[in-house]
């Protein structure tokens, strides 16, 4: 889909990730995980939210942490078997889209890991077009800390600059990037933390990104929102639909995609799923 088609809207959810909830509020973030009923319940919400919205979305993308339990650990085949039995129910007419994140390949990430997640769930990295805007995902951990595959993150790195060359040719509406951990939480310059790339690697990404004209970056990773934006690149930072570590609520993001801009909400998956979306939404979706 090269050409551009008018206004639509797809939805971003982050961080199902089944067992944290119960690891966090024990206390134990390496072995809590043996629970994630409430995670079921969460996940299913959000599918029937998806499913009533009308007109329906371009595609539904989880930017990353499916499930809490790390590579080789014990509940995590069952909790991504119990994933994707909630995932199954989603409209046969929206696409899923997977982003990889730190739980589903490990903080610092193998080919062995990352090669189980791409026999899982599909490629950790790729690009797809939707009515003329050119979508990106990204492997965010072989920014993280690629030490153990040094190859797959210059391999990653050679194939988005060739990305970014077939976009600039296309003449496509708007570049948009899924990855799982953010490039920053509110400002470029912030310190490196956890939740962030560190300062030399986000530059560097930055400014490849503010060049190739990229619009917005969307990602997950903090469990609550956030973000900013550098030179007119924007960074999108959403809550869970999973565990909360802030004050915001279970929820996806609406994210309409018009001529001329990137404009998009959090909604609680409550609100999602009782009133859909709202009519200033709608309306631009509506324009032609």
């Amino acid at each position: 889909e090269y050409q551009w088609k008018g206004p639509f809207y797809f939805i971003q959810g982050a961080d199902p990730q089944f067992g944290l909830m119960k690891a966090w509020t024990h206390g134990d973030t390496n072995n809590g995980d043996d629970e994630w009923g409430e995670e079921i319940k969460l996940a299913e919400q959000a599918v029937q939210a998806v499913n009533k919205l009308n007109p329906k979305p371009k595609f539904f993308v989880l930017c990353g942490d499916l499930v809490h339990g790390m590579p080789g650990t014990r509940w995590k085949k069952n909790q991504e078997q119990d994933l994707k039995n909630v995932l199954k129910n989603t409209d046969q007419d929206i696409p899923l889209v997977f982003v990889s994140g730190n739980h589903d390949i490990g903080n610092t990430p193998s080919r062995e890991t990352i090669d189980d997640y791409c026999q899982n769930w599909g490629d950790d990295y790729f690009s797809f077009w939707v009515g003329g805007v050119f979508f990106l995902v990204l492997n965010s951990q072989l920014y993280f800390d690629s030490s153990k595959c040094p190859e797959l993150r210059q391999a990653q790195d050679a194939w988005l600059d060739e990305q970014l060359a077939v976009a600039a040719k296309q003449k496509c509406k708007h570049i948009i990037v899924f990855q799982h951990i953010p490039l920053f939480l509110s400002q470029p310059d912030e310190d490196d933390d956890y939740f962030n790339l560190e300062k030399s690697v986000r530059q560097e990404i930055m400014e490849k990104f503010h060049k190739a004209g990229i619009r917005a970056v969307f990602s997950g990773h903090y469990h609550r929102n956030a973000g900013g934006s550098y030179k007119g690149l924007e960074m999108v930072v959403s809550s869970a639909i999973g565990c909360q570590l802030g004050q915001d609520t279970h929820g996806l993001r609406v994210v309409v995609v018009t001529e001329d801009k990137v404009v998009h909400r959090y909604y609680s998956l409550a609100e999602l799923g009782s009133h859909g979306l709202e009519k200033e939404l709608l309306d631009m979706l509506a324009k032609q």
